[in-house]
């Protein structure tokens, strides 16, 4: 059964909206002035100004309350305060006390390769995601008293929505039409990442829930008195959606398109759990590649080299270019992951004779294969390509890593008939105007239910055999 969809990018609800919207605490909170200095500046007035803002600054001193359990080793004790600041640039935070916090999650979020220090510097220092591309970093690090990070949030002050994978478009189309003013808004997220993990960093003390709570309230306070619209938080893992449903956060779901490895040998394996006619159609694809006389290669780390990189770029800007897209990163950028990440990168590539003619970029995490971008060569078109390098190359790498996961991205129905299945992924938002807050939250309940409905109609007409267990 085939099943279109068609519900990412929500609808237009201006006509929900009451007539005294414009009047509304929104722009109140615009115009009032608070110990923060004015962020939102940064982006709406003059260039002399902006050169007097301070950028980092301190968001208070918190005391933790409790004592500490007594199995607590002394190194381990209670700090008596924490302190809270924002930072404009992650290269201010020290790279071990910033991967300590991402390399204490747990469960599947453990070892996210894109909330590593050396990722989110890649995307500054590139100038990918800086001011000057609408993402200015405002990330918030806590401290105990001898300056040890105990937890990290990456945070952009944005003056647009986009790279963001979660579409809030016609809430700034309701609030512009209504007289109020939706950018800057503040988002914590990894840059063009659509990919589900943690977004509140801790380390694992017995005090990281408090540390948790005072780290959201900062955030709720800094949106308030910097003056901004709201605060969004996209992608956070399923525990801390929950969480923070009790703190005044909407929630929102979505959804994508996973791989899941049950303990497959090999891709034939695979296969046999597929139903006939997908599991023909596959193979077919498969010996496409062959046929047009492309290799295709696995590469990871020092494997990849400079020219690599050079003509994965120019694939790259061949899908931005025709697709609708933007190329959000810089050709800096992904020399400086392939040199910092190291054997996290697997680039995919496909050779015709000795030319590169397509690629797609994977990142290895602690169990998932993260599949991101994909390109080829503009000139020609080689079919069953595109399947090959992003989703059959990355299934038959996860075996071979023993990785339980492999995400494939954002959208793509096409992605199911070859053993990618729907998952939920989540979203929090803090809207500070609570009329706009209402009509959004009723437009996110109708939308979940649609959600909801489309993932069991496309798990109804999935590929896999009657009695596979899909985990």
């Amino acid at each position: 059964m085939a099943v279109a969809v068609s519900y990412c990018k929500p609808s237009p609800f201006l006509g929900q909206f009451p007539s005294h919207f414009g009047r509304s605490q929104c722009r109140q909170v615009m115009g009032t002035s608070g110990q923060i200095p004015r962020i939102s500046a940064l982006f709406w007035e003059s260039k002399k100004s902006v050169a007097q803002q301070e950028v980092d600054f301190s968001l208070g001193d918190f005391t933790l309350t409790g004592s500490a359990p007594e199995d607590i080793s002394a190194n381990q004790g209670k700090p008596k305060k924490i302190s809270l600041s924002v930072v404009s640039s992650i290269s201010d935070v020290s790279p071990s006390g910033w991967d300590a916090c991402n390399l204490d999650a747990t469960g599947p979020a453990k070892s996210n390769p894109f909330l590593t220090h050396g990722f989110l510097s890649c995307l500054e220092e590139s100038g990918s995601a800086v001011k000057e591309t609408g993402w200015m970093p405002r990330h918030i690090i806590a401290k105990d008293e001898s300056e040890n990070i105990l937890g990290v949030v990456p945070l952009y002050l944005k003056s647009h929505s986009y790279g963001e994978f979660v579409f809030d478009h016609s809430w700034a189309d309701a609030y512009y039409s209504f007289g109020a003013r939706y950018y800057p808004k503040l988002q914590c997220c990894v840059p063009f990442t659509p990919v589900t993990g943690p977004r509140i960093l801790l380390r694992n003390t017995p005090f990281k829930d408090q540390v948790f709570d005072i780290m959201v309230s900062a955030l709720k306070d800094l949106a308030a008195k910097s003056q901004l619209s709201s605060l969004h938080i996209t992608f956070p893992s399923e525990n801390e959606w929950q969480k923070l449903k009790g703190k005044g956060f909407l929630q929102r779901i979505g959804m994508q398109y996973h791989w899941k490895n049950r303990n497959y040998k090999n891709f034939d394996e695979f296969l046999m759990d597929m139903k006939q006619s997908k599991r023909k159609n596959i193979r077919q694809e498969r010996k496409k590649i062959s046929a047009q006389n492309l290799t295709m290669k696995r590469l990871r780390g020092y494997e990849i080299k400079a020219r690599h990189w050079d003509t994965f770029y120019k694939f790259y800007r061949n899908t931005t270019n025709n697709k609708w897209g933007s190329p959000y990163l810089t050709r800096e950028f992904f020399h400086d992951m392939g040199s910092k990440m190291g054997d996290q990168v697997l680039l995919v590539v496909a050779e015709e004779g000795e030319e590169l003619v397509a690629g797609a970029l994977n990142l290895i995490g602690g169990d998932t294969l993260f599949g991101r971008l994909w390109g080829c060569q503009p000139r020609a078109y080689y079919p069953s390509l595109h399947f090959e390098a992003c989703y059959y190359q990355a299934i038959e790498a996860a075996i071979e890593l023993n990785l339980n996961t492999v995400e494939a991205g954002a959208q793509g129905e096409h992605k199911i008939q070859r053993g990618y299945l729907p998952v939920t992924t989540y979203s929090c938002h803090y809207l500070m105007d609570e009329g706009f807050r209402t009509a959004i939250e009723e437009f996110l309940v109708r939308e979940s239910t649609q959600v909801r409905l489309v993932m069991k109609l496309l798990h109804d007409s999935g590929p896999f055999k009657e009695g596979i267990e899909l985990i």
